[in-house]
């Protein structure tokens, strides 16, 4: 494995607690979950996969609260697949008979800096080498390339990103202290039909979380 650091920011940024069913309330930080979504982001292969270590927060936790419209339902399995066979099928939605309006309490002026663990399985690529996947992520990360844009918990929200090559010498996090309870690690893929939330538990530390190893006994379903 290597060690990488992106430093993520934005305006806006919305880590949904699983738990609130109808408004979107986000986590007080970043999750892990949604910071692996930004490295795989830039670079995603089956041969490799990342490793959220810690997660830094540079700037003062904020919140705002917004109400936005959304779309209630999704385009149905069903008519994809009617398509894909026959080449053609109508996907659309008439967002004005779908339109819902929701209060949403997110968080806005975000900034943190995670860092990453590259693990290259040689299996899923017999031919290739770990050096030629740190190579590739250090530089589409350093020309701010990406396979899509990255985003903070909602794709509206993009996030600006940065390859931190040193950390030693970035200006230190925001320095706060405090218990924020549960939070989502990510998701067990072990049952693709049924993928099941895992949650440890968060304590920020002088501006930093630091995140356990998936298998490790913090983690619980």
């Amino acid at each position: 494995m290597k060690t990488f650091c992106l430093e993520l920011s934005g305006p806006w940024a919305c880590f949904t607690r699983p738990e609130m069913k109808v408004e979107r309330v986000s986590y007080d930080v970043m999750t892990p979950s949604a910071a692996r979504a930004c490295f795989e982001a830039i670079l995603w292969k089956p041969a490799i996969r990342w490793h959220i270590r810690k997660i830094e927060v540079l700037k003062p936790i904020r919140w705002i609260n917004l109400r936005r419209n959304e779309v209630a339902s999704v385009v149905s399995t069903r008519n994809v697949e009617t398509a894909m066979k026959n080449g053609r099928g109508d996907l659309g939605l008439n967002i004005e008979d779908d339109r819902q309006q929701r209060a949403g309490l997110f968080l806005r002026d975000v900034a943190y800096r995670v860092h990453a663990d590259l693990e290259f399985l040689p299996a899923r690529d017999p031919d290739a080498s770990a050096a030629k996947y740190f190579e590739m992520f250090e530089r589409r990360a350093a020309k701010g390339q990406c396979v899509n844009q990255p985003y903070l918990g909602c794709r509206e929200f993009a996030a600006n990103f940065r390859l931190v090559g040193d950390p030693a010498a970035e200006p230190p996090p925001h320095d706060e202290t405090r218990d924020l309870g549960f939070m989502l690690h990510d998701l067990d893929f072990s049952k693709p039909a049924d993928p099941q939330p895992r949650f440890f538990r968060v304590r920020l530390e002088n501006g930093v979380v630091q995140v356990p190893a998936w298998d490790s006994v913090e983690v619980r379903g």
